[in-house]
């Protein structure tokens, strides 16, 4: 792990105030699973569809998915956008001071009633928007593939062994796992 730090420099996870649950999530669920360029062409034209610069969430849950899969939206991103308008507007995904008072489960249960967000994408929300320094997700192949690479293990570890790798980065799980993250991205390049 001394390796990794000291070849990609300070990690750069920390909490981020000035971005609104309601807008994390929308903006994860759209970048979720296409390259980083496809998904920046869709957010471009979901945004056109509001003409500002972030939709409310009122305006969002009115909109049809059918509208929003016309500018390049799969008809289940579509829908889960909205959800996360409707799920803002009735308190389950509170706003971020509520949300930065619960325990890293309790927002995790309280994410995972949105429809498109799954235990993996409420962990990344912990890590990159609330600063939670201890997140171990256990279902991210990129970070099984980093402890491959940084470790030297003849093969990927599976969630029992990488949960018991992880123990000795307790309680700074989350800035192991980006590290870990910049060695898959390496091996990758």
């Amino acid at each position: 792990m001394a390796a990794l730090m000291a070849q990609h420099g300070p990690c750069p996870l920390k909490h981020n105030p000035d971005v609104s649950p309601y807008h994390a999530l929308v903006r994860t669920i759209i970048f979720q699973q296409i390259s980083g360029a496809a998904a920046s062409a869709i957010m471009a034209r979901f945004l056109a569809v509001f003409e500002t610069d972030f939709p409310t969430p009122e305006a969002l849950a009115a909109k049809d998915w059918e509208e929003l899969r016309a500018v390049g939206l799969s008809r289940n991103k579509a829908l889960a956008v909205i959800d996360v308008a409707a799920k803002t507007l009735d308190g389950t995904v509170p706003a971020q001071d509520a949300l930065s008072t619960l325990e890293d489960e309790a927002v995790i249960e309280r994410l995972i009633q949105v429809r498109g967000v799954g235990r993996w994408t409420a962990e990344m929300f912990l890590m990159s928007t609330l600063g939670r320094p201890d997140i171990l997700p256990l279902n991210d192949i990129g970070l099984l593939n980093g402890a491959q690479i940084a470790y030297g293990l003849e093969a990927r570890p599976d969630a029992d062994a990488f949960t018991m790798l992880g123990e000795q980065w307790r309680p700074w799980r989350s800035i192991a796992c980006w590290y870990l993250w910049q060695a898959a991205d390496t091996k990758l390049a």
